[in-house]
């Protein structure tokens, strides 16, 4: 099955700026994320290629390669984009490089040991986490340099020779009638060396299966999409080549009571009726703690409050967001025969004025009676 564009998983245009793309994967992201859509495949494959588009489209270099080469940018065993901790792939230089060095020749340029590929990492975070930030020691499987040989491959007191095939050149000239083309050369691999007495520890390459202990520092203000480089803290290249690069990719987990939009807050703040009418004081939460809300007389459902500078402070400026508040009118229950009764009087009191009261209510029944009134006519 052929893979969709990532510009049409994302729902956006192929001009879209990157904080569009920010923007469109995560609306797309909280919708389709395992934890609201458990047991529904469809839905969790759904979240993977939006994770896989998204990480594709929000890096500049794997961008201009998808918008220039598509989804065979990718095939090579490159970066890809799915996968979780512990699984990267090798950089867009060397991709680019082996393919058209192979066709064209690229003389000693074979012979370059591979940087390491970089390496991702999935981290939740609670939103109180995100928003003040913390330091955290994660665990990641991944190769390191071998003490024993240093990183050469070679065993300890002996190292690589030059390969007596292509003479350190890491190609061949294959001639085929009228036409010579260069290959990797069959015996070192491209390197222009071999090991010939290889390092008892890693087998002569250089690097061995380690988990280490890395200690991150979440800044913050940090949201689901945003990703920490480490750098040089990927898998060891092979034969002492550099390492590549960890990121950390940042998901935060739904709150119970606030919902985050960019540097905003909000949230939903019941209220009793007589509250509404007569107005009054509530207590609102906010990350810091309570505080106290003022409810002028005869609020209506669905009004919004803001309270300046209670939302999340940004990671890239100083700015610091609102919290706005919703209230919702409660209707109340499990009234006694006493509170309905006198509810019934407060009803009779309306009498002829209940437009006056009720400006909405009657407002909306007269709009009603006209369009039936329409409808005869």
């Amino acid at each position: 099955m052929s893979k969709r564009c990532y510009y049409e998983v994302l729902m956006v245009s192929k001009d879209a700026t990157s904080r569009e793309i920010k923007k469109s994967y995560k609306r797309l992201a909280m919708k389709y994320h395992p934890d609201r859509t458990k047991g529904d495949k469809d839905k969790e494959e759904q979240f993977k290629e939006i994770k896989e588009a998204y990480e594709v489209l929000s890096d500049e270099q794997k961008r201009a390669a998808y918008d220039q080469y598509g989804h065979a940018a990718f095939s090579q065993g490159g970066h890809g984009a799915g996968g979780g901790a512990g699984f990267g792939g090798a950089d867009f230089g060397d991709i680019f490089g082996d393919v058209f060095g192979d066709i064209f020749g690229g003389g000693r340029r074979q012979s370059r040991a591979r940087r390491g590929s970089d390496l991702r990492y999935n981290m939740e975070l609670t939103l109180e986490e995100a928003v003040k930030g913390k330091s955290v020691e994660i665990k990641v499987p991944t190769y390191v340099s071998c003490e024993p040989c240093g990183g050469s491959g070679a065993k300890k007191g002996s190292s690589a020779k030059t390969c007596t095939t292509c003479h350190g050149h890491g190609q061949v000239q294959m001639r085929q009638g009228l036409f010579a083309v260069q290959q990797t050369c069959p015996t070192c691999g491209g390197k222009g060396k071999v090991i010939t007495d290889p390092c008892n520890k890693c087998h002569g390459q250089g690097r061995v299966e380690k988990t280490k202990t890395l200690s991150v520092k979440i800044p913050p203000g940090v949201d689901t999409g945003d990703r920490i480089r480490l750098a040089n803290e990927g898998e060891a290249g092979e034969h002492g080549a550099p390492a590549g690069d960890l990121y950390v990719q940042v998901n935060v987990k739904d709150h119970p009571i606030f919902v985050r939009d960019e540097n905003n807050l909000y949230c939903e703040v019941p209220i009793s009726f007589t509250t509404a009418a007569l107005g009054g004081e509530i207590d609102v939460p906010t990350l810091e703690g309570k505080v106290k809300l003022k409810i002028p007389k005869e609020t209506q459902t669905g009004k919004m409050f803001r309270l300046r500078g209670k939302g999340v402070k940004s990671v890239r400026s100083s700015i610091t967001g609102d919290l706005m508040c919703k209230v919702v009118i409660e209707t109340p229950v499990n009234l006694s025969k006493e509170q309905e009764e006198l509810l019934r009087q407060f009803e009779e009191t309306m009498g002829k004025k209940r437009s006056h009261h009720n400006p909405k209510e009657t407002g909306f029944f007269k709009g009603v009676k006209q369009f039936f009134d329409d409808l005869k006519g």
